[in-house]
């Protein structure tokens, strides 16, 4: 899926903004066909942000099922014979879409991108203004990813209708048009999209492009970040497949996608009615039993496991947080991020391209873990339905971004219970799926079973775990944390010879709270507990990567353990430093 672009053949209109709102709250809206014409008593929302934490009353913030956006829009007459395409960042999670009264589109998954092509309603309507109109719910169940379900309880002692959203993970459902909203156009021939792959040998790289394309495509060029064109080739057809091109371009001595120094190419494919240019970069990926290897050289992950959250907006797209975010990154020396636990925005993964991160690109396969001995993987809980709907987001994942150089491997899952054995058939198939996708990018998973119990990881080039040492367990006995860590480090390595990557661990922190000697919540004591973990890592030549719980404090349902959120940032939800910050900043930036 290419990311709406404007040149000279295509144009863009952003439906961000205010959009009107509405509270389903008896979830009737569908039955009584509200779509049909404009919102009753509709409210002031603002597109993109989560609802929640824009209401003062816990009932709207709480709200289970469906809400109701709407807005109006115009078609120029500029746009008469193009093609015109409607197109949603996001929407959590489930979301139906129709434009004046007339469904457009439907799409399950509140994470990833969908569309509608609109151009012939367009074209028969007689219509000045057009109304698009959304119902969406935020109700998860045990067929979507992230796993869910509507807790119901009834008896005394409970108020008649009395439900909640039960969630297996830990951060808050927020829910809302998460991510802009566009209108975009296309020559009515176009192209639909274009899948980029890089070789390197010596100082020589070869381009590889699939196009596919209902426009003849004339050439393709390989333009430089100084908007030189330093190659140009005309496609041949794909295995003589209609509407498929494809094209292979040599360059010498090309600039390297790198870590921290990113070069970004555009490739321009123009067509007799389109055009299009994506942005890529060379880079190459290595998988060793020991190490991870950019352009040859071994990397070391260090950075962080974040969340697209913060005040007021929950997780609706912030350009103005993703710019701070990215500089507290670069400020403290950190190269790299996981997608924790959804993919995050294009906006945000444009800019990772540009700004030289690399990313661990997570699809959202979060909650399929019971942490009191009971199973997901039998009975009613995780079933086909659950697979299906897995393997449709792997592929959209991939869809969206395949092209992007940050991605250097899709991560399937965070912390699953691999160690049933209903796991094994489940991921060897999502697993089989991601590499059918994409065959280069490593895969991943995110563990909390131990290596005696996982069941898995056979399939995996490299392995993730999550560990709470001295916190969930033997809580704040730091002198346990280097005997633990080594110990079962040592047992995954053994068992699968491959790298491993820390990818949680932390203690929660309340910034401001101090005391001597360091206790648990300190700011003293978070330094000193992730210390902990360094000393191994230092030590374990396997381990290459550390990514801390969490870049900055979010929020969370509320429970026993959680007062107003995980307190496990480096910053503050409104990034702010804890003392950590500047104890990793050293730590990384004097890394080589």
């Amino acid at each position: 899926m290419l990311y709406p672009i404007e040149n000279k053949v295509r144009e863009v209109k952003n439906l961000s903004g205010i959009w009107n709102f509405k509270m389903d709250y008896n979830n009737v809206g569908i039955h009584e066909q509200w779509q049909k014409e404009p919102l009753k008593d509709a409210i002031p929302m603002a597109v993109p942000a989560s609802y929640n934490d824009l209401f003062t009353d816990e009932k709207d913030k709480e709200h289970v099922g469906y809400v109701w956006y709407e807005k109006t829009f115009i078609i120029p007459d500029s746009w008469n014979g193009k093609r015109i395409v409607l197109r949603f960042g996001s929407a959590t999670h489930h979301a139906t879409v129709w434009v004046d009264g007339v469904e457009a589109a439907k799409h399950k998954g509140g994470f990833l991108p969908f569309e509608a092509d609109i151009t012939q309603q367009m074209e028969e309507s007689e219509l000045e203004e057009h109304r698009v109109t959304v119902a969406l719910s935020n109700v998860l169940d045990w067929t979507c990813i992230p796993c869910g379900e509507v807790i119901h309880k009834e008896g005394p002692g409970y108020p008649e209708g009395f439900h909640f959203q039960e969630t297996y993970f830990d951060f808050y459902n927020y829910a809302g048009i998460h991510r802009p909203v566009k209108i975009y156009t296309t020559p009515k021939k176009y192209i639909e999209d274009i899948v980029i792959k890089t070789e390197t040998e010596g100082d020589r790289a070869v381009v590889k492009a699939w196009i596919t394309s209902n426009d003849i495509i004339d050439t393709v060029k390989v333009i430089d970040e100084s908007g030189d064109v330093v190659s140009e080739k005309a496609p041949k057809p794909w295995n003589d497949e209609d509407n498929k091109y494809y094209v292979e371009i040599e360059m010498n001595q090309p600039h390297l996608w790198n870590p921290k120094a990113a070069y970004l190419y555009k490739l321009k494919v123009v067509g007799k009615c389109d055009s299009y240019t994506e942005t890529f970069g060379i880079r190459t990926i290595e998988v060793t039993d020991k190490a991870f290897l950019i352009n040859g050289k071994e990397f070391y992950f260090q950075g962080f496991g974040k969340h697209e959250d913060s005040d007021i907006h929950g997780k609706g797209m912030d350009e103005a947080l993703n710019i701070r975010d990215f500089n507290l990154l670069k400020w403290m020396g950190a190269n790299s991020f996981r997608t924790s636990h959804y993919p995050y925005s294009e906006e945000l993964m444009r800019l990772a391209d540009r700004e030289g991160f690399v990313v661990i690109d997570e699809v959202p396969a979060v909650g399929m873990c019971f942490w009191d001995g009971n199973s997901v993987f039998a009975g009613n809980r995780v079933n086909n339905d659950t697979l299906a709907h897995h393997k449709d987001m792997l592929a959209d994942m991939y869809n969206r971004d395949k092209n992007h150089p940050c991605v250097v491997m899709w991560s399937v899952a965070n912390e699953a219970a691999t160690h049933e054995e209903g796991a094994v058939s489940y991921f060897k198939e999502v697993i089989e799926t991601m590499r059918n996708l994409d065959d280069t990018r490593p895969v991943t998973m995110v563990h909390t079973t131990g290596p005696d119990g996982d069941k898995v990881s056979q399939w995996l080039d490299v392995i993730c775990v999550n560990r709470y040492y001295a916190w969930y367990n033997d809580h704040a006995h730091l002198d346990v944390i280097g005997l633990q860590l080594e110990y079962e480090m040592e047992k995954w390595y053994r068992k699968y010879h491959k790298p491993i990557i820390m990818s949680e661990y932390g203690a929660d922190t309340i910034a401001g709270f101090h005391k001597m000697p360091p206790v648990a919540f300190t700011e003293e004591f978070q330094c000193m507990y992730m210390e902990e973990y360094h000393k191994i890592f230092d030590k374990l030549d396997y381990m290459i990567g550390e990514h801390p719980w969490a870049f900055a404090d979010f929020q969370t349902k509320q429970g026993l353990n959680r007062v107003d959120g995980n307190k496990k940032g480096i910053f503050t939800r409104n990034r702010q430093p804890k003392m950590a910050a500047y104890m990793l900043k050293e730590r990384w930036t004097k890394r080589k």
